[in-house]
């Protein structure tokens, strides 16, 4: 029997005492951490909640310009309007990596792997002075399979800037176009 030498004998209780407290602190570190926050439609307008079944898949800031032009009001000669032509904006996901694009018209979202969906207007909701409203949409079948693959609906939410320009639209300057920048998040969900 091989005999442990005095000094040893005393720390050898102290190294397991620190290996365990190191070991319990990194497992109290890993269940205090922030889990991801799950997106939560509970501030949202009750016209542009997506209906129960459905679950988020995707979430995306949606960073570029909305293009609006000069035109005749319709049913209305001789008055003008700025009339939304179309959008066209970088999808990045949360950590600002871009994984897709949106275009239209038609509205058109479209993964960076190739898949694609088009959707129809379900409702709007103002949000505010200055931006575009808060938007529900229902997807049509996704062209492609990919992320897009599944998607029913998609949300428009997180609203900065995107409304019609302040500048004239008049008779004199119909035709004329004015780009106007925007950022808003969609949302995209599948059945659960």
């Amino acid at each position: 029997m091989t005999k442990t030498h005095p000094t040893l004998s005393r720390l050898i209780p102290l190294i397991g005492a620190i290996a365990a407290a190191v070991l319990l602190s990194a497992c109290g570190s890993m269940a205090s951490s922030p889990a991801k926050p799950m997106f939560s439609q509970d501030s949202l307008p009750d016209t542009i909640k997506v209906p129960a079944g459905n679950r988020v898949v995707m979430e995306t800031v949606g960073v570029g310009e909305i293009t609006y032009e000069c035109r005749d009001k319709a049913n209305m000669p001789g008055q003008t309007e700025w009339v939304f032509v179309g959008p066209k904006a970088a999808l990045n996901d949360r950590s600002g990596k871009q994984v897709g694009t949106y275009y239209g018209p038609p509205a058109t979202w479209e993964s960076m792997d190739g898949s694609k969906v088009t959707a129809t207007q379900l409702a709007v909701a103002p949000a505010g002075a200055g931006n575009i409203p808060y938007q529900l949409v229902k997807a049509n079948p996704a062209m492609g399979m990919g992320a897009m693959t599944g998607v029913t609906y998609i949300q428009r939410v997180a609203l900065k800037g995107g409304a019609a320009p302040a500048a004239a639209c008049a008779p004199s300057n119909k035709g004329e176009r004015q780009i106007v920048k925007y950022q808003a998040d969609y949302i995209f969900w599948k059945a659960a």
